[in-house]
């Protein structure tokens, strides 16, 4: 369990929820006869059915109650009758909010630190990591994952059924055809990307991965008994990450909205809204639901370009500005004590495995080592977090910025390399944060790509900032020269993460991962008896990390790479 915190500030013991039995006196017991050994029948209450749903690039202004032009009327419903969590933070893309969530543990501590696993890459989560659905499977849970997978699939012990889910269904890359599942990394690199457990789900082509994963979820719910096992289900959707696409039904009620764009892109969150009221109602009808726990959180900010929006937060997907970082998320259930709450706690995506394994009746050694917190009593009761602070992430590789040094750190910290962190009210920026403009929802039907460029340029290119994020969530008064003090501090915390940092796992493509090489499909490629041998695992302590970095030769990959990112193209 995670301890680490800036000094000064007092830490709350962290309490594991577990499930009491006591020993009473019988009813027929009379008070002086000789004590007897008792053994209590009593049913042992057994732990919440677990449902955990994530979208994929849904902004913090794309859900009916932050925004007037997209309707979620299931998920405002369960958001108001349960927890709404309006401090709550992920990561910037997809792979390292996933591995976020499945091992409790920041990117600097997997080697996850730089990027997302590319299809072609010889990488996965670690294989030293336990996993969420691991622990849940050791307290007695059925664990199934249903879509988007995007941790890695190299070798068959990358694969979800081999890092704790019973059952999978869906999709291994980071991105495919809502109807046809073909995923490409590049021109003539394309193959086809669903797969039923370990093998090639060939037979499902031409139906909305939407609605293909809500039937998997209801047929889970369907075929268990929910009395006598508790289930854990990862529903990991595609939706709403490009291409937007989208069944003609959806996208009429919002024929008024003028941008293409975001018209697609609501019809698409309008079409997750009706899957998850699909799920709730299969939970009561099924017999889970008094005894459920359905949690509601996106993978990453929005993409402006893509018709997502993140407003009035600055920033977008990819970034570490707040609309990179700062998610959507609720938590609906029976078990709440104080429902119908917003709640403030400062929440990070690392918390879920501590909280959910406390939840299932695990203890505290089943979570040591992660970096995230029980946070249960302060989402169910209104307690203080535990958290008192959160590394948004450190980045070796990124693009370094040429205004950054380690003067400019108080030679403390080189500011040239990509780094964010928030302690308390205080938020510090390194290096390149990624586009920092604010962005109003699109109404223009439509302008070139290439004017996402012209960001505004109002001062003098920096490579610090500092923002007090409880009173200024939109980070527009930068205070990191007034306040040279917090730096210093966070910049010295910096530090301290950066010393218990692993190696970048960042290998070169391979080959052999071409789809044409292996039946058209996205599969593994490498045999699990096979040696990992990458050529470019990059250190942190390698001060001449550029010509070292084998993967490319030339600064002008980096900005290819990065305008894919920012463009959503992953």
């Amino acid at each position: 369990m995670a301890t680490t915190a800036l000094t000064g500030f007092s830490m709350m013991s962290l309490l594991s929820l577990g499930y009491l039995t006591w020993d009473l006196m019988s009813p027929n017991q009379v008070e002086n006869e000789p004590e007897q050994s008792f053994v209590d029948r009593s049913p042992v209450p057994q732990p919440p059915h677990i449902i955990f749903i994530m979208t994929d690039d849904q902004g913090f202004n794309d859900i009916g109650y932050h925004s007037s032009d997209i309707r979620t009327p299931a998920l405002d419903k369960l958001a108001a009758d349960g927890v709404k969590l309006e401090n709550y933070y992920i990561q910037p893309i997809c792979t390292p909010s996933r591995s976020q969530f499945i091992t409790g543990r920041y990117q600097i501590h997997t080697g996850l630190q730089h990027s997302i696993i590319r299809p072609r890459q010889p990488n996965c989560l670690p294989f030293d990591q336990v996993t969420l659905p691991q622990r849940l499977q050791e307290l007695g849970y059925s664990t199934h994952m249903v879509g988007k997978w995007h941790l890695g699939f190299y070798k068959k012990e990358c694969l979800p059924t081999r890092r704790g889910f019973d059952t999978y269904f869906g999709s291994l890359t980071g991105s495919v055809n809502y109807y046809t599942y073909d995923s490409c990394d590049g021109p003539g690199l394309c193959g086809f990307d669903l797969h039923e457990g370990e093998s090639v789900a060939w037979g499902q082509r031409g139906k909305y991965s939407t609605h293909l994963y809500t039937q998997r979820v209801r047929k889970i719910l369907a075929t268990h008994e929910p009395q006598s096992q508790p289930l854990f289900i990862f529903l990991s959707f595609q939706a709403v990450h490009t291409p937007l696409q989208s069944p003609r039904e959806y996208i009429y009620p919002y024929r008024g909205l003028e941008n293409v764009a975001r018209r697609k892109y609501a019809a698409m969150v309008s079409a997750v809204d009706e899957a998850v009221h699909n799920i709730t109602y299969a939970l009561r009808k099924y017999g889970y639901y008094q005894n459920s726990v359905i949690i509601f959180s996106t993978d990453n900010g929005g993409q402006p370009l893509s018709g997502g929006s993140n407003w009035p937060l600055r920033g977008r997907k990819g970034t570490y500005w707040e609309g990179g970082v700062r998610g959507l998320g609720f938590v609906h259930s029976p078990l709440i004590r104080k429902k119908r709450k917003v709640s403030k706690a400062l929440v990070h995506i690392t918390d879920w495995y501590p909280t959910l394994v406390g939840l299932a009746g695990g203890n505290e050694s089943l979570t040591e080592g992660v970096d995230g917190y029980d946070v249960w009593e302060a989402i169910s009761e209104g307690k203080e977090s535990p958290r008192l602070e959160i590394l948004h992430n450190i980045d070796p590789l990124y693009n370094h910025a040429r205004s950054g040094s380690l003067q400019k750190g108080y030679g403390i910290w080189n500011t040239a390399v990509q780094a964010s962190i928030r302690a308390g009210d205080w938020k510090l920026l390194t290096g390149d944060p990624g586009y920092g403009d604010w962005t109003p929802p699109q109404m223009l039907p439509g302008f070139p790509a290439d004017w996402w460029n012209l960001e505004r340029h109002t001062e003098p290119r920096k490579s610090v900032w500092l923002f007090n994020i409880t009173g200024d969530p939109y980070e527009r008064l930068d205070l990191s020269e007034q306040r040279p003090d917090v730096v210093k501090e966070l910049l010295a915390r910096l530090v301290y993460y950066n010393r218990t940092a692993v190696p970048v796992r960042y290998p070169s493509e391979d080959i052999r991962a071409d789809p044409h090489l292996n039946g058209g499909a996205w599969v593994p490629w490498v045999g699990d008896e096979e040696e990992d041998s990458w050529d470019s695992v990059y250190r942190k302590k390698n001060k001449d990390w550029k010509k070292k970095l084998k993967l490319s030769k030339s600064r002008s990959f980096f900005r290819r790479l990065n305008t894919r990112i920012m463009s959503n193209r992953i």
